[in-house]
C-alpha cells in the first residue's frame, strides 16, 4: 500500500481514508481479529501526544489516574436498566475461564460507570471525601458490525473519567468543564474545530440525565462525535447505593459524572487535513515534526553534504534522511505520505551559498533560505502551518453550515449524502428535544448532533416536526 495510488477525495471518501490511513503507515486492519486494527508507530506517537496534552489538563484540573479491572460481572451492568439495555446489543461476554464455566459471565469491559460505581460505595462514606476524580487510560470492547480503522473498531484505546459530587451544581460544573478540555485539545492542538453543545435525549449516553459533545466536521461535511461529558445525576449512585453523609448529617447519594474521549479522534485529525497526496498533520501532533534530506549525485559531494546535513539536523531539530539505496525523490514521497509538517532539502548548491530549502507540507510552497535562522523560520513555519490548517477547516464549517426551515429542506440538503460520495452539510434547524423529533430525522439516516451552547443564529423558532416553541437550532447532520 505504501507506494500504491491514493484514491481521490472526490471520487470515494470513505476509500480515500481507508488510503491516507494505510498509506500514513497509521494503522492496519488486525484480520486475525474481528474488527480490530494494528496501532502502527506512526499513528501511536499522534495518540501519545494527545494522551499528554489530555493528561496534562486532567492533571491540572485535579483528577488522578487510576485503573480497573477489563472484566465486568454480567451482573453489574444489570443493575442500571437504561445502562445495559443500551449496550446490551455490543457486548462481549466470558462464560469459561480455566477450563470450566463461570457460575457468573463477565462482559468485557464496554465502559467502567457500573465498576466505578461499586468502588466508589467503598471509597466515600462523607462529605468529606468529595470530590472524587479520577480517569483511566484503558481499552474497550464493543462488538461492531462495520468497522472503519480509528472511527469504529470492535476493540480501541479511550480514557474516561469519573467523578463523584456532593450535589448537582458541582457535578455539571464539572460536566462542562471537562467539555471545554475537550474543545481546547481539539481546536489548539489538532486544529479542529468544534461546536460545544448537549445532546438530545434520544441521543443521550445510556443512564445518564444528559450528555454533551463536541462535533466535528469532516472534509465530505459529515459529523464527528469527538468527544462526549456525561452528567449522570444519581442514577448510578442509586444502583450502586453509593450514599455519603452531608455536612448536616443526613445520608444522600452521590451526583456523578463521566467523560470520555478516544482513538477515533485520529480518524477525525485525518478526515479533517489530509489530502490527496497523503497524511498531513498539525506540527502539535507529529511527534517528528521536520525532516531533512540531503541530495548529492557524485560520491565526492556526500562527504561535505552529509556533514553541513548533520550539523543543520541537530540544530533544527530535524530528522537527517540518510538512508542509502533510495533517491531523494522516494523520500520526498515517503515524509508527505506520512504527513511530516515540514522538509529540509540540502544539495552541494546549498552547502556552497549557505541556503537550505524548506517546504511546508500542507501548501506544498517551497523557499529557499539561508542557513543562519533556520530554526527561527522553522519555528514560525510549524506556527504558520499550525493557525493555518484551524483556519480553513473553520471556514469550511462555516461554508457548509446551512439554515433549514422544514423537514423537506433538511431532506433536500442531506437525504442522498453519503460517507462515500460526501456533500453533507451541518444543517441549524429548530427541534424539539423529543424521541419522535430524533426519529423522523433518523428516517433519512441523519441525526441530531447536538444543541449548541452558543446559539449563533436567530434564536427561538417553532419545531419543524412539532410546530411547538424551541429556544434555538440544533446541529442535525450525517455522521460516523
Amino acid at each position: 500500500m505504501a507506494d500504491s495510488p491514493i484514491t481521490s477525495r472526490e471520487k470515494d471518501f470513505a476509500a480515500w481514508y481507508q488510503d491516507v490511513v494505510l498509506a500514513g503507515d497509521m494503522a492496519e486492519p488486525a484480520e486475525i481479529v474481528k474488527g480490530c486494527m494494528v496501532i502502527k508507530p506512526n499513528g501511536y506517537a499522534v495518540w501519545e501526544i494527545l494522551q499528554r496534552e489530555l493528561d496534562t489538563r486532567f492533571k491540572a484540573t485535579g483528577h488522578q489516574n487510576i485503573y480497573l479491572p477489563l472484566l465486568i460481572p454480567q451482573s453489574f451492568l444489570e443493575k442500571e436498566a437504561e445502562h445495559v439495555e443500551g449496550f446490551a446489543p455490543e457486548l462481549a461476554v466470558v462464560t469459561i475461564a480455566g477450563g470450566k464455566k463461570l457460575e457468573e459471565p463477565y462482559v468485557i469491559r464496554p465502559t467502567s460507570e457500573t465498576l466505578v460505581g461499586h468502588f466508589f460505595a467503598k471509597w466515600i462514606q462523607s462529605y468529606r471525601d468529595l470530590p472524587v476524580l479520577v480517569n483511566q487510560w484503558a481499552n474497550i470492547i464493543r462488538w461492531e458490525l462495520r468497522t472503519r480503522m480509528f472511527l469504529r473498531t470492535t476493540e480501541f484505546l479511550w480514557q474516561e473519567g469519573h467523578t463523584a459530587h456532593a450535589n448537582h451544581a458541582e457535578a455539571l460544573e464539572e460536566v462542562l468543564r471537562m467539555l471545554d478540555v475537550y474543545a481546547e485539545v481539539a481546536e489548539d492542538v489538532m486544529a479542529m474545530p468544534v461546536i460545544k453543545g448537549a445532546k438530545s435525549q434520544a441521543e443521550k449516553f445510556a443512564g445518564a440525565l444528559r450528555s454533551y459533545s463536541i462535533e466535528a466536521m469532516m472534509q465530505n461535511g459529515l459529523a464527528l462525535q469527538a468527544g462526549t461529558s456525561h452528567d449522570l445525576g444519581q442514577n448510578f449512585g442509586k444502583a450502586f447505593n453509593v450514599q455519603f453523609q452531608t455536612n448536616e448529617g443526613k445520608l444522600d447519594y452521590v451526583w456523578q459524572t463521566s467523560w470520555g474521549v478516544s482513538t477515533r479522534l485520529i480518524g477525525g485529525l485525518i478526515m479533517t487535513h489530509s489530502d490527496d497526496k497523503g497524511l498531513v498533520l498539525p506540527p502539535k501532533v507529529a511527534s517528528r515534526k521536520a525532516v531533512l534530506v540531503p541530495i548529492y549525485r557524485k560520491d565526492e559531494e556526500r562527504a561535505r553534504v552529509m556533514e553541513v546535513a548533520a550539523r543543520l539536523a541537530v540544530e533544527l531539530g530535524a530528522h537527517l534522511d540518510a538512508r542509502e539505496g533510495l533517491t531523494p525523490g522516494a523520500k520526498f514521497f515517503y515524509w508527505e505520505r506520512r504527513g511530516v509538517p515540514v522538509v529540509f532539502e540540502l544539495g552541494p548548491r546549498d552547502v556552497a551559498s549557505g541556503n537550505i530549502v524548506i517546504k511546508r507540507r500542507d501548501t506544498g510552497a517551497k523557499e529557499i533560505i539561508p542557513q543562519t535562522g533556520a530554526a527561527e523560520r522553522l519555528a514560525a513555519a510549524l506556527d504558520s502551518m499550525q493557525k493555518d490548517l484551524y483556519a480553513k477547516a473553520k471556514q469550511r464549517l462555516r461554508d457548509n453550515t446551512v439554515l433549514a426551515n422544514s423537514v423537506d429542506e433538511v431532506y433536500a440538503i442531506l437525504g442522498d449524502v453519503t460517507a462515500e460520495k460526501g456533500g453533507g452539510k451541518f444543517v441549524m434547524a429548530h427541534l424539539a428535544d423529543d424521541p419522535a423529533c430524533d426519529a423522523r430525522i433518523k428516517e433519512f439516516k441523519a441525526t441530531v448532533r447536538n444543541i449548541p451552547s452558543v446559539d449563533e443564529y436567530d434564536g427561538p423558532g417553532k419545531c419543524i416536526v412539532t410546530g411547538a416553541p424551541v429556544d434555538r437550532r440544533v446541529v442535525v447532520a450525517k455522521a460516523y
